[in-house]
């Protein structure tokens, strides 16, 4: 006999709206500098533009030579956040391998922090685009080649 539960948490429509925004970290394995290049991007850009179909909007995104921030919605009808995470990660890999770059290219998993209504997606981004500038990379965020936005989002 099957037991029927009942959902923990009922009153999430209240918290999250929908599409659920996330903002979402994969790293490279070991942490290797992969990721700021100009092929690599490309790929980025086109796998996010691309998700548009699949119900996924991909908002300001920053490509960090061992770590990739992104920003993206989650409708209804988006496939599953780990699936989408798992195509982009592959896109990029497939990308590396034809530049006879050596994997493996990324760690397992990835993090996700579903941004709540009350949080602020600018001052999150204000943080992320600024990765570059505390890495030492360049001196203004504006200068970093590998960021932009793709659509815009809001919560």
């Amino acid at each position: 006999m099957h037991q029927v539960r009942t959902p923990r948490l009922t009153r999430l429509d209240l918290v999250y709206r929908s599409p659920v925004v996330y903002f979402l970290t994969a790293c490279t394995d070991a942490r290797h500098s992969l990721l700021a290049d100009g092929g690599v991007h490309d790929m980025f850009i086109g796998y996010a533009r691309s998700a548009l179909a699949r119900g996924v909007t991909v908002g300001r995104y920053v490509l960090m030579p061992d770590h990739v921030h992104l920003f993206a919605g989650f409708g209804p009808a988006s496939p599953a956040l780990s699936e989408w995470m798992k195509g982009l990660k592959a896109v990029m890999a497939r990308y590396l391998k034809g530049q006879s770059v050596p994997g493996p290219y990324w760690q397992k998993g990835f993090f996700d922090h579903v941004m709540r209504s009350s949080e602020s997606y600018e001052q999150k981004w204000i943080y992320v685009r600024e990765n570059p500038v505390r890495a030492g990379l360049v001196r203004n965020w504006q200068e970093w080649p590998y960021q932009g936005e793709i659509e815009r989002l809001s919560l």
